[in-house]
């Protein structure tokens, strides 16, 4: 009898596979036989999911940003929930561990912060990536503002603070952690960073002033 194979999660899989290629090689490597040899397929199995290298890169950008955002969003919704009231501290360090979600703390989210910087660097000049690249972003920076709002809100923050400056710092401050620490990690370890994340965060609440 043949095995029945569920073609989302073999889809998943070679995006996995492309994940791994990317951070290894390059993502000028990740082409449709070397990403099929890394998952252990046939190329014509990965082409059987996948029209072509575009729809494979496409769908490996979105894989990533949906693992991103599901984790955030845990995060988030804790901090926003009403019914479950948080100290300060509690706050912040909250904060911290859903922002930290973005930077490379070990070896999981390295990978993904180098293939991540490799899609944004290759969407520069694809367009028909640059959208999907485009959409992370903007997903990020309307969840850092709806972070920033709430803590407005529970006057955590403060009161003259321009809301959609700060989300754009917080996302270049992330940004530029990410980038370092992908390309140089013996220059900037996690406790650094945690620290650089956490003192900014702090910086922004009414105490800090």
């Amino acid at each position: 009898m043949p095995k029945i194979v569920d073609p989302e999660e073999r889809r998943r899989a070679v995006a996995e596979a492309v994940f791994r290629v990317v951070c290894r090689d390059g993502l000028e490597h990740a082409s449709l036989r070397n990403v099929a040899a890394e998952a252990g397929l046939a190329i014509g199995s990965v082409r059987h999911y996948f029209a072509g290298h575009t729809e494979l890169m496409v769908f490996a950008m979105r894989e990533m940003s949906a693992r991103l955002i599901t984790r955030l969003t845990v995060h988030a919704e804790h901090l926003l929930d009403p019914s479950e009231p948080l100290t300060s501290a509690e706050r912040l360090e909250t904060a911290v561990r859903m922002l930290a979600e973005m930077l490379p703390l070990d070896e999981e989210r390295r990978t993904e912060a180098v293939v991540w910087l490799s899609f944004a660097a290759t969407a520069r000049t694809r367009p028909e990536l640059r959208a999907h690249a485009d959409e992370l972003y903007d997903g990020l920076l309307a969840l850092t503002t709806r972070i920033l709002e709430g803590a407005r809100r529970a006057g955590r923050l403060h009161p003259e603070a321009d809301i959609a400056l700060e989300a754009r710092r917080l996302c270049a401050l992330l940004d530029g952690l990410s980038l370092e620490a992908a390309f140089h990690p013996g220059r900037l370890d996690a406790c650094t960073m945690l620290a650089v994340l956490r003192a900014h965060l702090t910086a922004l609440t009414p105490s800090a002033g």
